[in-house]
């Protein structure tokens, strides 16, 4: 039963208690309402007080329905009020005791640091693509809406080891520093890469002399929304026609198109062939833009179809996410 119909009728029924005891004192004691409720209320509260009238075995039974029917109810209302008031903290409790249980068992799992409109959006591209991640939040407002949404989360300061380590730091694969101060990214980082060595840390710069520092502190990429948001801007204003073939390219109608990265697994049959023999456009629909040697860091962009993939090549492939789920069972 609703909250709202409980507190209804727990209403109702003290009303008809109330209302059966004031009328049947009133006929079987003769007394007046103002004597009749008194006698209610002492009968319900059993403080014992002295009758307004002399007792008669009928008034008496009554009496006796009326202290079972008031304790009853009484009662009732203390403790559905009660439960009103705290299964909600209750049902919390549970629900963030679940939530913590979830995060102790997360293996090779993504860690975002802060919920802010960078971190929102971080959280909004992993849910999409299904990935396994925990989030970090210390202002109490967005942590209780990302609880609510159901997000893995913890309220904590991103910049402490203790912070860190209920998020899964030493069992991660990989960091997003997107707290919106540089001083407070780079000693984020410099204290994740001190208890995790190999987790792959992306960081955000806000100033454009932060990359260095944070390059410094132990973060493998950094990433400038003001200073991508601006690039942007600009090809919109020198090259409209690009952006806008670039925006119909990622968002076909309603199909979100993605650029993703495929490795060459050491089992796949692919390895050792061709691109022209993998036919990877024909079978699957996506386009291959680039690949990328295991060892090297640059891409070889538009590669010939004679190129031979390597265990341990990847693949940089634009399509849909169906596209590339079917690719990852070629390769």
């Amino acid at each position: 039963m609703r909250s709202g119909r409980k507190i209804k009728l727990i209403m109702i029924m003290l009303a008809a208690v109330f209302i059966i005891g004031v009328t049947g004192y009133m006929l079987l004691l003769h007394v007046g309402f103002v004597d009749a409720l008194y006698m209610t209320v002492i009968t319900i509260s059993t403080v014992g007080f002295s009758e307004v009238a002399p007792m008669n075995d009928a008034a008496k039974l009554f009496s006796i329905v009326v202290i079972f029917a008031g304790l009853t109810v009484v009662g009732y209302s203390f403790t559905s009020m009660v439960t009103y008031f705290f299964e909600g903290d209750i049902r919390d409790t549970r629900r963030r005791k679940r939530m913590e249980a979830k995060i102790n068992a997360l293996r090779d799992h993504y860690i975002v640091c802060g919920a802010g409109d960078v971190g929102h959006a971080i959280i909004q591209r992993f849910k999409e693509k299904g990935e396994k991640f925990v989030v970090i939040e210390y202002n109490e407002r967005r942590y209780e809406e990302l609880f609510a949404d159901n997000v893995l989360v913890v309220l904590g300061d991103a910049t402490h080891e203790d912070t860190l380590r209920r998020a899964g730091i030493d069992r991660a694969r990989g960091m997003i520093c997107a707290l919106s101060s540089d001083s407070d990214n780079v000693f984020t980082v410099l204290t994740a890469r001190g208890m995790n060595e190999d987790i792959y840390i992306v960081a955000r710069a806000v100033e454009r002399t932060a990359h260095t520092k944070l390059i410094k502190a132990g973060a493998n990429k950094t990433v400038s929304p003001n200073e991508l948001g601006g690039q942007r801007m600009a090809a919109s204003m020198i090259h409209p026609s690009v952006t806008s073939f670039l925006d119909v390219m990622t968002r076909a109608g309603d199909v979100l198109l993605d650029l993703d990265e495929i490795q060459i697994a050491p089992n796949s049959k692919a390895a050792g062939t061709s691109l022209s023999e993998a036919r990877i456009p024909e079978q699957t629909g996506l386009i291959v833009l680039a690949l990328k040697k295991f060892g090297e860091t640059d891409f070889k962009i538009n590669p010939r179809a004679t190129e031979i993939m390597e265990v341990g090549d990847s693949l940089i492939v634009l399509g849909t996410a169906d596209q590339v789920d079917k690719l990852r069972l070629i390769v």
